[in-house]
């Protein structure tokens, strides 16, 4: 929501001033305590009433979000105005014009505490009334053949029906989970319809749960279920506890299956678990969910993926043909690019297949559907599938939903790389900060609890098991992009969008985007637009051509770089590092830079007073300024090539230490000294690469990586035209203890060297020897180390022949991957043995080695162990 989210940014523009060591302007002591107070209550009660929508609460909503983007407004001006040119303004107007919002802030507090006084009866009247539009409690009349049908998920179904009557007799809880729309409920109604479910259990019972719960409700819809003959009007007059003891009774000594549809918190269940008697007669509770940690109260759950293609296209002939019928040839392609356009969203395919049914079967029509899938989707059968998924966002925490809407902001069918996402939702200030976590864990938390609630999907996952890449269902973004424009919180500017939109000028949030095919996407009425969005704080672009910057003083994100174009020669996506530097507001900048080889970037950095991320891709190596020794604020720093100068010693910038700095990435020949060490000592990811030099590279110091005792990951490549010898670069190599993930590349480390510099590290879980980082033909290793590596690459080392080691000298391993190794002769049979290895990945071993690896399946297959996966590439 908008309101919260202008709270916490204003929050976090307080609290950076106040902590900064060179801050760029001062507050008033008073008025900060006064602001702070004030944001503090109005958080709080958003936090308690983020789900009312009466429209007494709305328009204090809105009247919280303006007051506090004013405040923001006025603070952030000043800080620019007393960079760039000193004063503009006195300080006497700034603080009669902050004097008056806090005055606002202080009316709107009063407000609310009138409401949260008197009129709380009323918010939780209007909770109640609206829980009956989402259904509080209620039993379930069976749907027709064709609302109910079940296309695509026959392999759950068995695997449901077998949950449900193995020979088990203790109460068994079954969730199936999956995020809205999925097919859960459809899934259950199918099991709980079958013949053999029917005559398996002496009584079944069905009810729908919902948002808004009853426990007396509940109890009286199982009650009815089991027997016909109960009277609702009586029922409803019992209590609680009678009627509980009433459920107990009617289900002690018979084999029961109850489902509970459409449960929304384990505190529901809970409140209801006490009055199912655990009779020992093989009976079942079975739930449907889109909340993980609410599934978690039972052991045997399914999870429900998407539909693929043709499982897709099933559902939809479904929906439109009759049975007998089958699809027109000349519509078939056009139909399978709608089926695939749902993109595998049961309920999506559905509500476009009840259009189809009810519409000509034309292939202009059907054309025009493929065209314009999402948007019939949303609007078809009294927009159904849009208030199905909107269930999930009501339910949000207030806390997450700011992050939720922000997903938006990418491009649709968008991977997100996540090291990104964290970062741009803390440089929005979206994070609320929690004592001993650092903003990004937190960041990394609310992402979890997003995919947890099947709002957010977990594309890949990375060597370590952290998330890698995410994305969000195109339906599920259309929701974003709709509740985000009502809020005014974020403007996505569409393609053939000629008009400039109603309210431009206040929105601080906007995301340009073309897609390869939108050859006529015009460059002139989006240049256009930028000219009205003074107030402007974050820009996401993905567009051909390289955006002016115009007057976007207070910007502070701006993220106009993707990944993929990293060698992409094309000059036009460049923009000039002197120009971003001159928008001092920046938190956040990814660009590609148009700087000329071997220069360095503009010693301007050092007016980014509060710059906390710096990606800059470009063609060549730079080098980087003094003055970056400053940037107090400074936490992730990403280059192509950057080498980094000494830090100064004496003067007034001496005593500056960059304790935020987290992550520092393509590093050339880092030198690791002792005044370096001391300036990063909370540096958390590191990746440094070195170039021969003819002086030779013992001056570097590599002995001090020791004392980066934060350091959890690092990457360390040599490069030179001959292969350097063990005296040259790694002769002082030191490890921190700290180390989770290690890669090494070129370094020509011995084999024997693995038990004294990296085997004994008691944290590695990921390790990657890429070519050449060890040198030799035989690598024998010993008890006692590697005792919590879970994932370990070797590629390239063309030496290895021979791998001597043991199952226990491995204990954790998870994955082994064995890359370009055409000499190694085999895989240790030992290997296998290993019992949390789940999978072995060969590219271009030697046939032996393939050999090895599948005997090594075959014979835990032969033991019974399913679960190790072998893959081998060949091309």
């Amino acid at each position: 929501m908008a309101a919260y989210a202008a709270l916490l940014s204003l929050k976090y523009i307080i609290q950076q001033i106040q902590n900064h060591p060179r801050p760029p302007i001062s507050l008033d002591q008073n008025q900060v305590d006064s602001l702070t107070k004030s944001v503090n209550f109005l958080q709080d009660f958003l936090e308690g009433y983020s789900y009312g929508s009466r429209e007494a609460v709305e328009v204090l909503e809105s009247r919280i979000k303006d007051a506090a983007l004013a405040a923001e407004d006025l603070i952030e001006t000043r800080v620019v105005d007393q960079i760039l040119i000193g004063e503009r303004i006195s300080s006497s107007d700034f603080h009669q014009d902050l004097e008056m919002v806090i005055q606002d802030m202080g009316f709107i507090k009063k407000d609310v505490m009138e409401i949260k006084d008197n009129n709380i009866g009323i918010i939780e009247h209007h909770l109640h009334r609206n829980s009956s539009t989402h259904g509080g409690a209620s039993s379930s009349s069976s749907p027709s053949t064709r609302q109910n049908a079940m296309v695509g998920f026959d392999d759950l179904l068995i695997e449901v029906m077998d949950k449900l009557t193995e020979r088990q007799s203790n109460l068994r809880i079954i969730p199936i989970i999956g995020m809205g729309g999925i097919g859960k409920t459809t899934l259950a109604r199918n099991v709980y319809a079958k013949p053999l479910i029917m005559h398996h259990f002496d009584v079944r019972a069905w009810v729908s749960i919902s948002q808004n719960y009853n426990v007396q409700d509940i109890l009286v819809e199982i009650l009815l279920c089991i027997n016909k003959d109960e009277s609702r009007e009586i029922l409803s007059g019992m209590s609680e506890g009678e009627l509980g003891e009433r459920v107990h009774k009617s289900l002690y000594g018979r084999r029961y299956l109850i489902v509970l549809d459409d449960i929304w918190s384990a505190e529901a269940w809970d409140k209801v678990d006490r009055f199912f008697p655990y009779n020992g007669q093989g009976s079942r509770i079975m739930i449907t969910t889109r909340l993980s940690d609410v599934a978690s109260i039972g052991s045997h759950g399914v999870v429900m993926d998407f539909l693929n293609e043709d499982k897709s296209w099933d559902l939809l002939c479904r929906y439109v043909f009759e049975e007998e019928e089958d699809c027109p040839p000349e519509l078939e392609e056009i139909g399978k690019k709608i089926a695939k356009n749902c993109e595998g969203l049961p309920l999506s395919i559905v509500v476009i297949g009840g259009h189809l049914a009810k519409s000509k079967r034309t292939r202009e029509h059907w054309k025009y559907i493929s065209e314009n899938t999402n948007t019939i989707v949303n609007l078809e059968d009294n927009e159904r599938c849009l208030k199905v998924l909107q269930l999930s966002y009501n339910h949000l925490p207030v806390h997450l939903k700011p992050c939720f809407l922000y997903m938006g902001v990418f491009p649709e069918d968008k991977k997100i790389r996540v090291s990104w996402l964290v970062k741009l939702w803390v440089s929005e200030g979206f994070v609320k900060p929690i004592n001993g976590k650092s903003l990004e864990v937190v960041s990394r938390e609310y992402l979890q609890e997003l995919c947890d609630r099947n709002l957010v999907l977990v594309h890949k996952r990375g060597s370590n098991g952290n998330i890698k890449f995410c994305n969000i269902h195109d339906l599920l973004r259309d929701l974003c992009l709709r509740k985000a424009e009502s809020e005014k919180f974020l403007y996505i500017r569409r393609p053939h969008e000629f008009t400039i939109p109603q309210g431009i000028n206040t929105q601080r949030r906007i995301g340009i985007h073309q897609s390869m095919s939108e050859k006529d996407y015009h460059r002139d009425p989006i240049l256009h637009t930028l000219q009205y969005v003074p107030l402007v704080r974050s820009l996401v672009c993905n567009f051909e051509e390289r955006l002016p910057l115009l007057d976007f003083r207070l910007l502070r994100v701006l993220k106009v770089d993707d990944k993929k174009l990293l060698n992409d020669n094309n000059r036009q996506y460049e923009y000039s590092v002197e120009v971003v530097f001159r928008l001092v507001n920046l938190r956040f900048i990814a660009i590609r830079s148009d700087w000329p080889k071997s220069s360095g970037f503009p010693a301007s950095v050092n007016l980014l007073w509060n710059l906390q991320t710096l990606i800059v891709n470009g063609p060549w190596g730079v080098v980087a300024p003094c003055e970056i020794w400053n940037l107090t604020q400074l936490k992730h720093v990403h280059f192509n090539e950057l080498e980094l100068p000494d830090p100064p010693i004496g003067g007034k910038d001496d005593k500056f230490v960059l304790g935020n700095l987290h992550t520092l990435t393509h590093i050339r020949n880092f030198k690791c000294g002792e005044e370096v060490v001391k300036r990063i000592p909370n540096i958390n990811k590191l990746q440094i690469f070195y170039f021969e030099k003819p002086q030779g590279l013992l001056s570097y110091c590599l002995d001090n990586l020791g004392h980066l005792h934060k350091l959890e990951s690092l990457r360390f490549s040599y490069y030179s035209l001959k292969k350097p010898s063990q005296n040259d670069l790694v002769q002082n190599f030191i490890l921190p203890k700290s180390l989770k993930k290690l890669t090494l590349m070129r370094t020509c480390l011995k084999w024997e060297d693995m038990n004294t510099k990296i085997g004994l590290l008691p944290n590695l879980q990921v390790l990657k020897l890429k070519r050449n980082s060890f040198v030799g033909t035989e690598w024998e290793t010993v008890e006692g180390q590697f005792c919590n590596l879970k994932f370990l690459l070797i590629q390239e080392c063309s030496d290895l022949e021979c791998w001597t080691t043991d199952n226990n000298h491995f204990p954790h391993l998870e994955h082994l991957q064995l890359h370009y190794l055409n000499k190694l002769k085999e895989i240790p049979s030992c290997i296998g043995e290993i019992s949390t290895l789940q999978s072995i990945q060969l590219k271009w071993c030697s046939d032996e080695v393939v050999i090895s690896a599948k005997e090594i399946l075959k014979e835990q297959e032969d033991f019974g162990n399913v679960g190790l996966r072998v893959q081998v590439f060949d091309e």
